[in-house]
C-alpha cells in the first residue's frame, strides 16, 4: 500500500498479497469468461458462412439477410440494461451462464430457419438473449482487477474475438463442408446447430467456474481475498465520489453518451468487415466460401491477437491509453479504405494485408476504449452506464450492413468498394474524440495509473 498526497491508502501492485492474486484471480476466470465470448461472436457472425446457401436452399434475400444480420443489435439493444440490472442482482456466475445457455438454443434453431421471417426472428430472438453477456463481462472485470491493469484483462477477454474467428473460421467453413458430404442435411444446418451447442455446454461449465466476487473465491488465500478486495474497495470509492449515481443519473450523463458515439463508430467498423469478410476475401482470391476461403480468412485475426494482447498488456498510463487509442482508431479507417483500394485495383495480396493490419487496429482500440467508462462508473450506474454505452453503441452492428448494403446498391461496383468506404469514414471520428479526451478532467482512479501511485514506500 502506498499514501496519496490527500493522505488515502491506495493500493499497489507491488505488495506481494495483491500480486498474487490478481494472478489467480486471471488463471481461473479469464479462460471461461473468453470461452464465453468465443461462442458468442462465433454464434453473431457464423451467418456470414450460411449467406449463400440460406439463398439457394430457403430463398432468404440480400435484403432479408442484411436486416437479419441488423438486427441482432435492436433486440440487443432493448434488453442489455435490464439484463445487466438483473446480473447485479442475481449475481455474474448465474447471470452469465444464463446468458450463454437461451443463446445457444436460439443460435441452433437457425438450422431450422425455412424463410426469410424465421431468419429475421431468429436473428432478433439471439440479441434478446445474448443482450448483457458483454457489458456484464465488462462489469465483473472491473469488480476484480485494479485499474492498472484492467485493460490487459480486457484485451484477453478480447482474444476471443480473433479465436473466434481464427478457428471459428476453418471451423464453420469445416462443418459446412463435413454437413453437405457426410450427413443427411445442409452443412450450414450442421454448422449453426454445433455451434450453438457450444453455447449450451459453455454455459453450464460457467456456473461451476466462475465466482462472483473476491471475498467468495476459494482459489484465494485469506491474505489474497484481503488485499485484492481493499483494493477494489478503494477504487470503488474513487468512481463513487468522480462519477454518477444511480440509473438514471448514469443514463443523462454526457461522457457516459461521449463513450457511445465513440463505440458506436468503433462497432460499425468492426461489424461492417466482419459480417462481409468471407465475401470480401473469396472477392480478393477468386474462389468459393468453403474451407480455403475460411484458411485464408483466419489470417487477420491471427495477426490481431498478437497486437490486441501486447498492446493491452503494455496500456497502462493514461497518455499511451489516450496517444494509442487515437493512432489505433486512425489506423483502422485508414486500412479499411486501403482494403477498398485494394479490391477495386484487383490486388488481392494487398487486400489481404489492409484488412488485416485493420482488424488488428479495431481488436487493439477496443480494450482501451473500455478503460475510459470502468474509471468512473460503477455499482447500479455501471449497470446502466455500461450498458447504454455497448447497446447504442452496438447498433453500429445494425447501422453498418444495412448502409454498406444500401450504399452499394446506390453507386454499385464489381468489387462494392463504395460501401467498405463508408465503414472507415466513422473510425476517423473515434479517432478525433479519443484525442480530445486530453482536455477532461481526469477520473480520480486515472491517478492510480501513475508509478508513483503504485510504487511501495511512497
Amino acid at each position: 500500500m502506498s499514501h496519496s498526497a490527500e493522505g488515502t491508502v491506495t493500493p499497489s501492485l507491488h505488495d506481494a498479497s495483491l500480486k498474487s492474486a490478481v494472478a489467480k484471480a486471471a488463471r481461473h476466470l479469464m479462460p471461461m469468461l473468453v470461452i464465453l465470448y468465443f461462442v458468442a461472436f462465433l454464434d453473431r457472425t457464423n451467418v456470414g458462412f450460411a449467406e449463400a446457401a440460406l439463398r439457394t436452399d430457403r430463398g432468404v434475400s440480400d435484403g432479408a439477410f442484411a436486416l437479419g444480420a441488423g438486427i441482432f443489435f435492436i433486440g440487443y439493444a432493448l434488453f442489455e440494461i435490464p439484463s445487466n440490472l438483473l446480473l447485479k442482482r442475481f449475481g455474474a456466475r448465474f447471470w452469465l451462464a444464463r446468458i450463454a445457455i437461451t443463446w445457444g438454443i436460439v443460435a441452433a434453431a437457425f438450422s431450422f430457419t425455412t424463410n426469410d421471417t424465421m431468419f429475421i426472428v431468429l436473428r432478433f430472438l439471439l440479441g434478446v438473449t445474448e443482450a448483457g453477456l458483454f457489458p456484464g463481462v465488462i462489469m465483473f472485470l472491473s469488480d476484480w482487477f485494479p485499474n492498472k491493469v484492467r485493460v490487459q484483462m480486457f484485451a484477453i477477454f478480447y482474444l476471443a474475438q480473433p479465436f473466434s474467428q481464427m478457428i471459428g473460421a476453418p471451423l464453420s467453413g469445416g462443418l459446412i463442408s463435413f454437413g453437405d458430404s457426410l450427413t443427411p442435411w445442409h452443412g450450414w444446418q450442421v454448422m449453426f446447430f454445433a455451434e450453438g451447442m457450444l453455447a449450451v455446454i459453455a454455459g453450464v461449465a460457467a456456473l461451476f467456474l466462475l465466482t462472483n466476487s473476491p471475498a467468495e473465491a476459494t482459489f484465494l488465500e485469506q491474505d489474497e481475498k484481503n488485499a485484492l478486495s481493499n483494493a477494489m474497495a478503494v477504487e470503488d470509492r474513487l468512481r463513487t465520489e468522480d462519477g454518477p449515481s444511480g440509473i438514471w443519473r448514469a443514463l443523462s450523463n454526457w461522457k457516459v453518451w461521449y463513450f457511445t458515439i465513440i463505440y458506436f463508430a468503433l462497432q460499425i467498423a468492426v461489424y461492417g468487415t466482419t459480417f462481409y469478410l468471407p465475401q470480401q476475401v473469396s472477392g480478393l482470391i477468386g474462389l468459393k466460401v468453403g474451407w480455403q476461403v475460411g484458411l485464408i480468412t483466419a489470417i487477420p485475426w491471427l495477426v490481431g491477437l498478437f497486437a490486441c494482447y501486447f498492446f493491452g498488456r503494455a496500456a497502462n498510463t493514461l497518455t499511451r491509453r489516450r496517444n494509442w487509442g487515437t493512432l489505433f482508431y486512425l489506423g483502422t479507417g485508414v486500412f479499411i479504405l486501403g482494403s477498398a483500394w485494394a479490391g477495386a485495383n484487383n490486388l488481392p495480396l494487398l487486400g489481404i494485408l489492409f484488412i488485416t493490419l485493420a482488424v488488428s487496429s479495431f481488436l487493439s482500440v477496443g480494450p482501451i476504449t473500455w478503460s475510459y467508462p470502468t474509471a468512473f462508473l460503477t455499482g447500479t450506474a455501471a449497470a446502466a452506464g455500461i450498458g447504454l454505452i455497448n447497446s447504442l453503441g452496438n447498433l453500429g452492428g445494425f447501422v453498418a450492413p444495412l448502409m454498406r448494403t444500401g450504399i452499394n446498391a446506390a453507386v454499385p461496383t464489381a468489387t462494392g468498394v463504395w460501401g467498405v468506404v463508408s465503414l472507415g469514414v466513422f473510425a476517423f471520428l473515434a479517432a478525433l474524440m479519443i484525442w480530445l479526451t486530453k482536455y477532461f478532467r481526469r477520473a480520480k482512479s486515472d491517478d492510480l495509473l501513475h508509478d508513483e501511485a503504485v510504487a511501495p514506500g511512497h
